[in-house]
């Protein structure tokens, strides 16, 4: 119950910085991290291209809600402001998935609701986890291959911009 996939997001600031801010204090707990990707905003359109990568960690002292709680702690310290849903944000950590866990809490509906239809997710999952299977929805893989093509083509990947030591 302790490994959870994380969705990291930011078009606000120093996008890198906020996303980097998240690595380094997740600190002995990641076990992966994703490419950064430059997507295009998915809900509401007129705002900045976001940076987006995807963290596997692993912790055996946390269970949903602390990684949860982790994840709001981190967008609470990149200032996040809440005045628009899926509007710009300084920082965006959503917990994708917790192994074994389903909730369907509205604090903290798990699996993730939106994940399906988010290449922004899907594509950099895939990479660090290319056998991940979402519960109740399938594969990633068969996910991303579901989306329209365009979906897609609005997720590019920036390798120069680094989150943790190569």
């Amino acid at each position: 119950m302790s490994r959870a996939v994380l969705s990291l997001g930011s078009n606000l600031g120093d996008r890198l910085g906020h996303l980097k801010s998240v690595v380094t204090g997740l600190g002995e707990a990641l076990v992966a991290v994703s490419t950064v990707y430059e997507t295009k905003p998915w809900g509401v359109e007129d705002q900045p291209d976001f940076l987006n990568a995807v963290c596997v960690v692993d912790d055996p002292a946390r269970d949903e809600w602390a990684w949860l709680r982790a994840g709001q702690s981190f967008e609470q310290a990149a200032g996040r402001v809440r005045e628009l849903r899926w509007g710009p944000r300084t920082l965006d950590v959503d917990v994708v998935t917790v192994d074994g866990v389903r909730s369907d809490d509205p604090e903290l509906l798990l699996p993730h609701p939106g994940t399906p239809e988010r290449a922004s997710v899907l594509i950099p999952w895939l990479e660090i986890e290319p056998d991940a299977v979402l519960p109740g929805h399938g594969p990633i893989r068969a996910l991303l291959s579901a989306l329209p093509e365009a979906d897609r083509a609005g997720v590019h990947p920036r390798p120069e911009l680094r989150l943790a030591a190569p």
